[in-house]
C-alpha cells in the first residue's frame, strides 16, 4: 500500500501546529506533557513526537515494516512489532535508541504490555496465537491459542485478563494471563481490529472492519452487549471524557459516540487514512496517525475539532498505546 492520496497544503499544517503549540502554553501543558511513539511502516522507523511542542524529538531506524507499538507504563521501554521481521524491537525510551530484539516468528502485529512490566504480549497474525514475552530476558517464554488473525490486544488493568481481536474469526479471545489459557470467546461484528479496555476493566471495545462499527463488550459477563455505527473500516478506539473516538480508514473521520447513552456525536475530518490513536493521558487530547497523509491529527477532546496536525514518516500506524507521559 503506497500513500497515493494528496497531502494537506504546507500552511495548514504550520497553522495547525502552531495552534497546538500555543494552546499548550496557554495554560495547557500538562496535557501536552507526552510523547508519541510513531511506527512508520513504509519508511521503516518509529519517530518520537514531543507533543508539547509538535516536533520530532527522534527517528529511530527499525526495519521489517514496523506496525504495532506498545510504551510501558513506567515510560521506560517502547516495544515495537515488525511484521516481516518475525521480531519485536525494545527501544529504550528516553535514550531514544534501540535496546534490544527479540525473534517471535510468524507474523508480530498487534502487542501490549502487561500493567507491571513484566510481560509483553504479541498477537501472531499467522499462527492464531499470542506470544509471551517476558521482559527480564527478554525471550518468548510461551505460545497461547486464540482465533484466527489475531490482531489487536489489550490487558485489564489488574492484569489478570488479555483480551486478544481475532478479525478472521469475528470474536474476541479473553484469555486467563496467570494459566495462559483462553477461558472464552466472545462473537463480535465483522473483522474486529483494534480493541480498546476502559480504565476501569468493565468494557471493551473493538473497531470492526468489516461491519463498520463498535462492539461494546462486558468483560465480566464475557458477552458482547451493544454495536455502535461508525465511519467505514474503523481501526481503533480510543476512550477519553465518557467518549469513544473510533478511527475510519476509509472516510478520513473520527467517529465520535457517547460511552453512556453509545449514540453517536459526530465525526471529525482528520487526515487521510486515519489508522491508530490514543487519548493522552489527561484525557484533553485524541491523537490519531494518519497512514496516507503521513501526520498525526491532534483533536480537543472537548471541542471535538482537530487542533494541530504533526508531519511523520511515510506509512504511520502507531497500532497500539503508543503515547508516554513525561511528567
Amino acid at each position: 500500500m503506497r500513500a497515493l492520496a494528496l497531502r494537506a497544503p504546507v500552511l495548514r499544517a504550520l497553522v495547525l501546529a502552531a495552534l497546538a503549540a500555543g494552546l499548550c502554553r496557554g495554560g495547557l501543558g500538562s496535557a501536552c506533557a507526552e510523547e508519541a511513539f510513531v511506527t512508520n511502516q513504509l519508511s521503516d522507523d518509529l519517530m518520537v513526537v514531543d507533543l508539547a511542542t509538535s516536533r520530532s524529538l527522534a527517528t529511530i531506524a527499525i526495519g521489517g515494516k514496523p506496525a504495532g507499538v506498545a510504551v510501558s507504563a513506567d515510560g521506560r521501554f517502547a516495544y515495537v512489532t515488525s511484521p516481516d521481521a518475525k521480531a519485536v524491537t525494545v527501544v529504550d525510551a528516553a535514550a531514544r535508541q534501540v535496546a534490544g530484539r527479540i525473534e517471535v516468528g510468524g507474523g508480530p502485529l498487534g502487542i501490549a504490555v502487561a500493567p507491571d512490566g513484566r510481560t509483553v504480549y504479541v498477537a501472531d497474525w499467522y499462527a492464531a496465537a499470542v506470544r509471551v514475552i517476558d521482559t527480564a530476558s527478554r525471550s518468548v517464554t510461551a505460545s497461547i491459542a486464540v482465533g484466527a488473525s489475531p490482531s489487536g490486544l489489550a490487558v485489564t488493568p489488574d492484569g489478570r485478563l488479555l483480551l486478544s481481536a481475532d478479525r478472521d474469526d469475528d470474536s474476541v479471545s479473553v484469555v486467563d494471563t496467570t494459566t495462559r489459557q483462553r477461558k472464552t470467546t466472545i462473537k463480535v461484528g465483522t473483522r474486529p481490529f483494534g480493541v480498546t479496555i476502559d480504565a476501569e476493566g468493565r468494557r471493551a471495545y473493538t473497531a470492526n472492519v468489516g461491519s463498520d462499527d463498535v462492539s461494546v463488550i462486558d468483560i465480566v459477563e464475557g458477552r458482547e452487549i451493544a454495536r455502535v455505527p461508525v465511519g467505514m473500516r474503523p481501526y481503533a478506539v480510543a476512550l477519553t471524557h465518557g467518549r469513544g473516538f473510533a478511527s475510519d480508514q476509509y472516510g478520513g473521520t473520527v467517529s465520535v459516540f457517547d460511552l453512556a447513552s453509545l449514540k453517536p456525536i459526530k465525526r471529525i475530518n482528520v487526515g487521510d487514512y486515519p489508522e491508530g490513536i490514543n487519548a493522552t493521558a489527561d484525557g484533553k487530547r485524541v491523537i490519531v496517525a494518519c497512514w496516507e497523509s503521513n501526520t498525526l491529527s491532534i483533536i480537543d477532546a472537548t471541542e471535538l475539532k482537530v487542533v494541530g496536525e504533526v508531519k511523520t514518516g511515510d506509512g504511520p500506524r502507531a497500532f497500539g498505546m503508543f503515547l508516554r507521559k513525561t511528567e
